[in-house]
C-alpha cells in the first residue's frame, strides 16, 4: 500500500529589520574582510523580540494563509538553533499557546540549523501515520545576539540573522506536493561543534561566547582536514542523490534550489561550484540580504520564491539544508498552483 501524499499548504517569514552590513563595519562589529568573504550586504536583526515570539507571529501569517484554526492541526513542531528566551522552558508551547490555541502534541526540534527540515520530516511521517490527521504545523524561530552570541564573529563565514518561519502541512489540499524528503546523518562529526571543550554543568560554562570557529579548529587538527571534507561530501551528495532519486528527478530537472544562508565562500564551496548551480536560480541573490535563521533558512527560502513569482505551477523546487551532527537533508517539491496568499499582505493586522 502506497504512503498517501502530503501537500504545503502555507509557508511564512516574520523578520525584523535589516541592518546594512556597512553600517556594522562602521560600527565596528565586523570587518571589511569578513563581508568581502561573506558576500552579505545585510543582516535581519532584532529588537526586543524574543525567538519563540517571531515565530508565533511566523504561525500565525502562516495559518491565517493556509485557512486553518486550531481543530485542524494535529502537531506542532517548533525548531530552533539557539537560546529560545527561558531556562527549562517549552517553547513549542508558547507557540501552541499564542497561534494555534488547541490541545494537540507541542513538540521541540534541537538540530541546529537543519532542525526545520527534521522538523518537516517529522511532520510529515506523524500525518501519514494515521488518515484522521488532517494538518500539521511547523515553525522555527532563533534570534542571536549579545552577550552569549556574536553573530559577525561565532562562526566566521556565515553571518547569523534573527527571524521566525512557519510551514503548514496537509494529507489534502496544498499549494505544492512533497516528493521526496530525505535526511542522512553522520555522527561522526558531531565534535566539529563541540571541539576540545569538555562537558559543562550549565550553558556558556567553557565560554562566555560561543566560539564555533574554535571548536572546528580544535575537530580538524584531531580529525583530520582532508577525512573530515570527505565526509562532508559523502553526506551531502548521498542526501541528494537519494532525494532526487525518491522524486524521479535529475538536477537539471529543478527549476528553483533553496540553499542554505551561509556566506558565498562556503556556498560555492558546498553547492554552487561543486553542482554546478548558477546562483541566479538559487536563494542566494536574496539571502545574501537577510542572513542565516538557524533552522529557518529553508521555510524562508521557499516563501521567498513563491512571493517573488519564482516559482509557479508546474515548476520543481529543490531544498537543502545541513546541520551540526552533522544531518544534512534535501526535499523535493512540485509546485501545484500559485496559492491565493501570494497576493495578500503577509503581516497580520
Amino acid at each position: 500500500m502506497s504512503e498517501p501524499d502530503i501537500y504545503i499548504t502555507a509557508c511564512a517569514t516574520w523578520l525584523p529589520p535589516l541592518l546594512p552590513v556597512a553600517r556594522a563595519v562602521a560600527d565596528g562589529h565586523c570587518d571589511e574582510r569578513l563581508v568581502r568573504r561573506t558576500g552579505m550586504v545585510s543582516v535581519a536583526v532584532a529588537g526586543a523580540e524574543a525567538a519563540p515570539e517571531m515565530a508565533g507571529r511566523a504561525a500565525r501569517i502562516a495559518l491565517r494563509r493556509a485557512g486553518y484554526d486550531g481543530a485542524d492541526i494535529a502537531l506542532i513542531l517548533h525548531a530552533n538553533f539557539f537560546y529560545q528566551g527561558h531556562d527549562v522552558w517549552a517553547p513549542a508551547s508558547y507557540v501552541q499557546r499564542v497561534a494555534v490555541g488547541n490541545d494537540c502534541p507541542a513538540v521541540e526540534i534541537r538540530q541546529a540549523s537543519n532542525g526545520g527540515m527534521a522538523a518537516v520530516e517529522l511532520a510529515r511521517a506523524f500525518l501519514v501515520a494515521a488518515p484522521g490527521r488532517e494538518a500539521a504545523l511547523v515553525t522555527t524561530g532563533d534570534k542571536f545576539g549579545p552577550p552569549a552570541f556574536d553573530r559577525w564573529r561565532s562562526d566566521p563565514g556565515t553571518v547569523y540573522a534573527d527571524g521566525g518561519t512557519a510551514l503548514a502541512l496537509s494529507r489534502r489540499r496544498g499549494f505544492a506536493l512533497l516528493r521526496s524528503l530525505v535526511t542522512v546523518s553522520d555522527p561522526e562529526l558531531e565534535g566539529m561543534h563541540r571541539g576540545d571543550d569538555s562537558f559543562g554543568p550549565a550553558p556558556l560554562s567553557a565560554r562566555s561566547v560561543v566560539d564555533l570557529d574554535a571548536c572546528q579548529r580544535d575537530f580538524l587538527a584531531s580529525a583530520g582536514m582532508r577525512q573530515v571534507a570527505a565526509r562532508v561530501s559523502a553526506g551531502q551528495e548521498a542526501v541528494l542523490t537519494e532525494a532526487l532519486a525518491l522524486a524521479g528527478a535529475r538536477l537539471t530537472d529543478i527549476d528553483r534550489v533553496v540553499l542554505p544562508h551561509l556566506g558565498l565562500h562556503r556556498l560555492n564551496g558546498s553547492y554552487l561550484r561543486r553542482l554546478g548551480l548558477r546562483p541566479e536560480i538559487t536563494t542566494w541573490p536574496w539571502s545574501r540580504r537577510i542572513g542565516h535563521l538557524g533552522a529557518g533558512d529553508p521555510i524562508a527560502g521557499l516563501e521567498h520564491l513563491m512571493l517573488t513569482g519564482a516559482l509557479g505551477a508546474g515548476d520543481r523546487c529543490l531544498l537543502v539544508s545541513v546541520g551540526a551532527g552533522f544531518t544534512w537533508s534535501a526535499a523535493v517539491i512540485d509546485i501545484l498552483e500559485r496559492p491565493a496568499w501570494v497576493d495578500t499582505p503577509a503581516r497580520p493586522p
